[in-house]
């Protein structure tokens, strides 16, 4: 699998016969928005009133309303936000600039499409789509119409995160660990889709190199997919990475470990923390006869400034639709995590999405 290479982080219902309006939101002459974004939620589950939540608080946008196909739950959330309820998706995304879809994953690539087909800039929630040819799709559409895409690797904004793309230059070996108890809630996906994607996702940013070699296992536990996973990825540059996720644990355990030759990183996503290690001396003492080892090491806190990840991602899509800055990856990034995650689930089930 060949990864368009970019540099790492960067700091910081069916409704087939109805029609939709495809006008452009507000630009000016340099290109740049005038006037607040216009942003709907479609979806108001568990992750879609986070959304709700955290889109009235955007300075840049504002929330327009929600839609959610049970229609009286979508009523009483929109009062208990002060919002509107749409009756429909069409004539929500007629009403704005941008939506955020948090449906779930087998309508992800029918919503965003329809709204990007109608000029909508669209935050979907992970995975971008259920195959690597209808994420395609939606790349090459929104590129087509230089439309912002992004998707809900909220990981992606968590601050220890953006500060370790700073710091790491040249991995040795990556270890991850995201291991969490059961959550009923979730159903339409395993625990590759659900959690691990955003290992996937981090990793191949951090190495920068395409993946030569996958070895990858997993079993059901408690759900008809896999609900504990592991994959030894290999890349070209000779970096290894192994990625374990679990939603089997009754303790939650979110950890990212990377050995440089003269640093160990040790990053707690949970707590928005990193550590580094670094070896200042190591000395072969007799002592009482005996030959002990010795070695001292240097040990770093990086201040992390910490803040509400998924506000910062949302903060970072109203931004690029405001063309005040570049995403946070470039376009083809969430196909190849995709492309890795069925290639994970291939080898698991036996079975492939292309």
């Amino acid at each position: 699998m060949l990864r368009e290479s970019k540099d790492r982080f960067l700091p910081i219902k069916n409704e087939k016969n109805s029609r939709v309006a495809t006008t452009k939101p507000h630009i000016n002459k340099g290109n740049r928005m005038t006037e607040r974004v216009k942003l709907g939620v479609i979806g108001t589950g568990h992750m879609g009133q986070y959304h709700v939540n955290v889109a009235k608080t955007l300075n840049d946008a504002i929330l327009v309303g929600i839609y959610d196909a049970d229609i009286e739950r979508g009523k009483q959330i929109a009062e208990k936000h002060k919002t509107a309820a749409f009756s429909t998706i069409d004539d929500l995304i007629s009403q704005v600039d941008a939506v955020v879809v948090a449906a779930p994953t087998f309508l992800h690539h029918e919503i965003a499409k329809k709204a990007l087909e109608a000029n909508r800039h669209v935050l979907v929630e992970k995975p971008i789509a259920e195959t690597t040819e209808q994420a395609k799709e939606l790349v090459k559409i929104a590129a087509d119409r230089n439309l912002t895409l992004l998707v809900g690797h909220v990981e992606r904004f968590n601050g220890a995160v953006l500060e370790l793309g700073k710091i790491v230059k040249d991995p040795l070996l990556i270890e991850s660990r995201r291991l969490a108890p059961f959550n009923p809630r979730i159903k339409d996906v395993g625990v590759v889709l659900d959690m691990m994607i955003h290992d996937i996702d981090i990793v191949l940013n951090l190495v920068n190199s395409p993946v030569k070699k996958l070895s990858a296992s997993g079993t059901k536990v408690l759900s008809s997919h896999e609900d504990v996973a592991n994959v030894v990825l290999e890349f070209e540059n000779g970096c290894l990475a192994s990625i374990t996720a679990s939603r089997t644990t009754q303790a939650k355990i979110r950890t990212l470990n990377i050995t440089q030759k003269d640093v160990y990183i040790m990053l707690d996503f949970t707590d928005q923390e990193i550590e580094l290690h670094r070896q200042a001396t190591s000395d072969i003492l007799l002592l009482s006869e005996e030959i002990k080892y010795r070695q001292e090491s240097i040990v770093e806190k990086i201040f992390v400034h910490k803040d509400n990840p998924l506000k910062q991602e949302q903060e970072h899509f109203i931004r690029c639709i405001r063309k005040e800055t570049d995403p946070i990856v470039n376009r083809n990034s969430d196909v190849s995590t995709l492309e890795i995650a069925y290639q994970i689930l291939s080898e698991i089930h036996g079975t492939s999405k292309r």
